[in-house]
């Protein structure tokens, strides 16, 4: 397909396309991907996510405008993430045929995520039924300067001949929430008022369950010669020479409020901040958002030298990462699906604090802070939950929405796409020992006592009286957590499953010390708390006493059985692998055959191994990872990459770069077949942590930070920072040499850290050389 003429156009956004290391690319047009793209290509800024549509909306597009935090139930099993209006709308008529790359032919198509400034760019050169040729040219942004703000600009040039276009730049509302088994597609907004006012547009929506109101105001303007022109309508005719280019800008503002907050002079007061906007110069719009991508990527940049092609698809698990990042009070968390796609209806798991917060918290704390908070503005739901399973304490739900209240749906698709009956939020208990745990380490690693004294104190006890009265003292003479599902979710209704039992351990123990801690450091503040909960010394004495006798079932050879029983199930045949060492299931094997097999869904007696690194050996992890990793079919995004920091631990480096690359290119790949859906949370943080806690040898051990690298063979080095107690620590890394740099306004304070294995005091603001083959060689530069 000859392709010259387009390549002789000029680019009108070139200078946004300079660095392939930092763009995806389409280089031409497939339907079959289409939804796939619309997600990949997602923009977002925290606030307001959107998926990389094209344009025009051609048929089987999946349009999705979401708001952090907005869900609507009705006409749903569940609370739904709302779809709202889209507003990235740009539809063009030229002599009444439609310019629709679904219709017409396609000379050229391209278009380019920028991760690095945030920008979706196209190019695009149509020809139609009468063979004439029209180029267009697009660039868009959701404003990471302005959250309420996004913006698109269209060129469009015909190039054979005079012609007459029509163009409908209004906000799009004949959009749904996507099907969901048998409920169909559905609208969980509904139109209340539509208005205009000097040259703009205004559309309101309200919810179907009343609970919140969103605003939109939007216009558009038009650029041709010398001439700007502010369109007095959503659709308007122009009529355009051979060669003649013309401009489009067009310019939205969102915002959501209660519905009880709702009145009409709120559309004239977001009214003039969206008309600063709108007429402002939209280059200065640009850069305003650009500066800001700039320093967020100067926080998050992690630099692989001699691996670029990981170097771009680790870009784009971060960018992910950096559009989802919020913080609203804890009005919102992320989702399992981030703000890209309508996967798991939008809900929050545990994806959230084990698998997201993270990177987060060693980059941005304040986002992890936020994603704390949401938890504890829905702790007296959780004891709600609680209560109603006949327990004390906090019990979070399994699927989290807006309220705090259990989401999880009856019924779902199980991974053969058989429709079967869902268990998780009356077994899968873990959840709330993950959540205590993510609050613990927030607070190691940020030393945030205001966060402590306000919400985090609160949160440990009530866990860990929840896990108090979960457990069932037994025959054994031991506590024991039955009928429950672990991270394994091929096995329903088991007991004593390690990674369940080991983590209510820890989060009974932890709860323990802080209470002691805290009665010598701050008495009045225990006491208070104490008052509060209705919490008695006796009790938390007692979670000791019955942590100390939780069954956890370790064997002589130190395998620790996964749950009561594992080791009776049918061993796992010869299983073939895929190129990447995957397991490919037999595809007669039912979810209810898996149960019956020692076959793992995803890493659970390994993930336990990894999040309580300091409880266990070397040498257990070694018997424990060999025997499990054999029989995990990663049948879950988040699975690979916690397995391929496990391997990097045990020395299995072949293995841990191949499900690494798993993890990198789940999304990029579409591995699991759904990214439709949405990007996977728990892969892109997964993702983070194998390079930093994995290759890069990044850990905390009794409470101190330590590195040890263990790069592949073809990294040379990876430099990248970290927020650490207040402290920003720069790492440049490799196999046998560490540098380290600690800014820090606290010049008196020294940085205990361990780095290949030997104990050093660091002082901040000097940089340090460490060499691997010697005893102790520092060298000073200030």
């Amino acid at each position: 397909m000859k392709q010259t003429k387009s390549l002789e156009l000029k680019d009108f956004y070139a200078l946004y396309k300079e660095d392939d290391f930092w763009m995806m690319k389409e280089t031409h047009w497939e339907k079959d991907l289409q939804s796939i793209r619309e997600a990949q290509f997602a923009l977002g800024n925290g606030y307001l996510g959107t998926r990389g549509i094209l344009e025009e909306i051609p048929f089987d597009s999946l349009p999705g405008t979401y708001i952090a935090g907005i869900y609507d139930r009705i006409g749903s099993q569940v609370a739904e993430l709302v779809n709202f209006p889209n507003p990235f709308v740009f539809k063009l008529t030229i002599d009444g045929e439609k310019l629709d790359i679904s219709i017409m032919k396609i000379l050229h198509h391209e278009r380019i995520l920028n991760m690095k400034k945030g920008l979706l760019l196209r190019h695009t050169l149509y020809q139609d039924s009468k063979k004439r040729k029209y180029d267009y040219q697009s660039l868009r942004f959701v404003s990471m300067d302005k959250k309420n703000i996004g913006a698109m600009q269209i060129v469009f040039t015909p190039l054979d001949s005079n012609c007459e276009i029509e163009i409908q730049a209004g906000i799009d509302t004949a959009v749904w929430n996507v099907s969901a088994l048998t409920e169909g597609r559905k609208k969980h907004f509904k139109i209340k008022d539509i208005d205009r006012h000097q040259n703009a547009r205004c559309l309101v929506v309200e919810t179907l369950e009343k609970k919140y109101i969103v605003i939109y105001w939007s216009g558009f303007y038009y650029e041709t010669g010398n001439k700007k022109i502010f369109a007095k309508d959503d659709t308007i005719v122009l009529k355009l020479k051979k060669n003649q280019t013309v401009i489009f800008t067009k310019i939205f503002y969102i915002k959501h409020l209660p519905y009880s907050e709702y009145t009409p002079k709120v559309k004239e007061v977001l009214f003039k901040k969206f008309y600063r906007t709108f007429h402002a110069n939209f280059q200065d719009i640009l850069k305003k958002h650009i500066k800001i991508w700039n320093l967020l990527w100067k926080k998050a940049e992690v630099f692989i030298e001699g691996a670029l092609h990981i170097q771009q698809n680790l870009r784009f698990n971060i960018y992910h990462m950096l559009i989802c990042a919020n913080t609203d009070n804890g009005f919102s968390s992320i989702g399992a699906r981030t703000l890209t796609g309508e996967g798991y209806r939008g809900h929050v798991f545990w994806d959230a604090e084990i698998f997201l917060m993270p990177f987060y918290l060693f980059n941005f704390p304040e986002v992890a802070k936020n994603m704390l908070l949401y938890r504890y503005k829905r702790l007296d739901k959780a004891r709600e939950i609680a209560l109603k399973n006949g327990f004390k304490g906090a019990q979070f739900p399994w699927e989290s929405a807006d309220t705090g209240t259990e989401e999880t749906p009856e019924w779902a698709r199980d991974i053969n796409g058989n429709i079967i009956k869902i268990y998780t939020h009356k077994m899968e208990h873990h959840i709330t020992a993950d959540i205590a745990y993510a609050v613990y380490k927030y607070y190691l690693v940020t030393d945030d006592e205001e966060f402590m004294e306000n919400y985090g104190y609160e949160m440990l006890f009530e866990t860990a009286r929840f896990w108090s009265h979960r457990l069932e003292f037994t025959r054994r003479k031991k506590y024991e957590i039955r009928h429950i599902i672990g991270p394994d979710e091929f096995h329903i209704d088991v007991n004593n499953d390690a990674y369940t039992n080991m983590m209510a351990k820890w989060n009974l123990l932890t709860a323990y010390d802080v209470f002691f801690k805290l009665k010598k450091k701050n008495p009045d503040l225990l006491n208070k708390l104490k008052r509060k909960l209705d919490l008695k010394e006796k009790e938390v004495r007692n979670w000791k006493k019955k942590a100390s006798l939780i069954f956890i079932n370790i064997k002589k050879n130190r395998l620790i059985e996964q749950f009561d029983g594992y080791l009776r199930l049918k061993k796992p045949d010869f299983i073939k692998r895929d190129e990447n060492g995957i397991p490919i299931l037999p595809p007669h094997l039912s979810t209810k055959d898996l149960g019956k097999t020692q076959l793992v869904k995803q890493a659970d007696v390994i993930m336990l191994l990894y999040l309580l690194s300091d409880v266990f050996t070397t040498k257990t992890k070694k018997i424990n990872y060999e025997f499990y990793i054999e029989r995990t079919v990663h049948k879950s995004s988040l699975s690979a990459p916690i397995c391929a920091i496990a391997a990097c631990e045990c020395g299995d480096l072949n293995r841990a770069y191949n499900l690494f690359n798993v993890a990198l290119k789940a999304d990029i790949n579409n591995l699991y077949g759904n990214t439709r859906d949405g990007i996977h949370a728990a892969s892109l943080g997964g993702v983070w942590q194998a390079v930093i806690f994995g290759f890069a040898g990044v850990s905390i051990k009794k409470e101190k930070l330590q590195i040890n690298p263990r790069l592949p063979r073809a990294w040379r080095k990876i430099i990248f920072s970290l927020f650490w107690r207040g402290a920003l620590i720069k790492f440049e890394v490799s196999n046998e040499i560490v540098r380290i740099r600690i800014e820090s306004k606290k010049k008196e304070e020294k940085l205990e850290m361990k780095i290949f294995n030997r104990k050093y005091y660091l002082s901040p603001n000097k940089l340090y050389t460490f060499e691997k083959k010697k005893k102790s060689l520092v060298y000073y530069y200030y």
